[in-house]
């Protein structure tokens, strides 16, 4: 598997094929994607971009990190793993028993 990367402030009317060109010109591209809401389909502004190697990924985070795409300087580095997500709602805190008299 090659080398993930996260790209930010990307402009949002980038498409995937338009960010995989982008890398493509550093080595080859696995994978791009661009992560969008999930209500309204729209782009989020940022992606996700997976390079065969990982010597083509860092020349492409040195290359492309601070430039500048539709008016939006990108930042661009190595992706980290996706932490756990909490379940949201949160637990019933504080709740203490109310002593029967």
């Amino acid at each position: 598997m090659g080398a993930k990367i996260y790209v930010g402030g990307l402009p949002y009317s980038t498409t995937e094929q338009q960010l995989s060109d982008l890398f493509a010109a550093h080595g080859a591209v696995a994978s791009a994607r661009i992560i969008t809401d999930k209500f309204t389909g729209q782009s989020r502004g940022f992606g996700f971009v997976e390079m065969s190697s990982d010597a083509e990924a860092q020349a492409a985070i040195t290359a492309l990190n601070g430039t500048e795409l539709g008016g939006r300087t990108l930042t661009v580095n190595e992706a980290r793993p996706q932490e756990p997500r909490s379940g949201g709602g949160g637990g019933r805190g504080g709740f203490g028993g109310g002593g029967r008299h």
